[in-house]
């Protein structure tokens, strides 16, 4: 069926009815008579294959018109697999979370946004817990600043019955915004890393100055020194 219909986009050899056309090829273009075409597409055994009928005149090409549709499937093919899926996920918290299902919930949520996908976080109020909805918007406001490295507020947290929603949107990549936390705890990492290799350049200076029978001839200062003693004393 698919195939029908892509057949139907194009027009190959008699179905092409005008006076000329600018047959295109790897050695470059050429405006020729439409009959002209149909001669030179009968000698190379191929079909003149109608590809941009807008033009002013019309493109074509010298091609095998099966090879073309081929051509033109496994093209849409790799643009389809090359387009990037975008998914939400859901996030689900209660109004009085825990801090541990809080941090828990909050590393699925940035692997997600990392991974290029949406997420949907909502705080369930049950029963007599929608008294407590100041509390789950606070929660989701912090859920939010929580990811703001990786992730965008696309609203704010509304109230739909008995579930209060935000939504968050990926960053693109290269365009987050460290917090100062981070940049400080980097700027730490680098100084104490700077700190180590210089540790480690100075200590095999000190190495390479310190003579490799050192022990000896420090064993052979003192026995000197102890005898020269000896022998004043005498």
């Amino acid at each position: 069926m698919k195939n029908d219909k892509m057949k139907q986009q194009y027009r190959i050899n008699e179905q092409i009815r005008v006076r000329e056309v600018r047959i295109v090829g790897d050695e470059g273009s050429s405006v020729v008579s439409t009959r002209d075409a149909l001669n030179m597409a009968r000698e190379q055994g191929v079909d003149l294959v109608e590809i941009s009928p807008n033009a002013n005149p019309p493109v074509c090409r010298l091609i095998d018109y099966s090879k073309f549709l081929y051509q033109q499937k496994k093209r849409q093919k790799e643009m389809k697999a090359k387009q990037v899926k975008v998914e939400v996920k859901e996030i689900r918290f209660g109004p009085q979370t825990d801090e541990h299902d809080y941090q828990f919930k909050l590393k699925h949520a940035k692997e997600f946004l990392e991974e290029g996908n949406k997420v949907r976080a909502y705080v369930f109020f049950r029963g007599r817990s929608i008294l407590f909805k100041e509390q789950g918007e606070v929660l989701l406001l912090r859920f939010a600043n929580d990811l703001e490295e990786v992730g965008k507020v696309e609203s704010m947290p509304s109230l739909e019955g008995k579930k209060m929603f935000i939504y968050l949107a990926p960053k693109k990549a290269g365009s987050a915004k460290k917090s100062q936390q981070a940049r400080d705890r980097e700027a730490a990492e680098a100084e104490a890393k700077e700190a180590q290799k210089t540790q480690k350049v100075q200590q095999t200076e000190t190495e390479k100055e310190r003579p490799a029978n050192g022990g000896l001839f420090a064993n052979a200062k003192i026995s000197a020194d102890a005898l020269k003693k000896l022998t004043e004393e005498e």
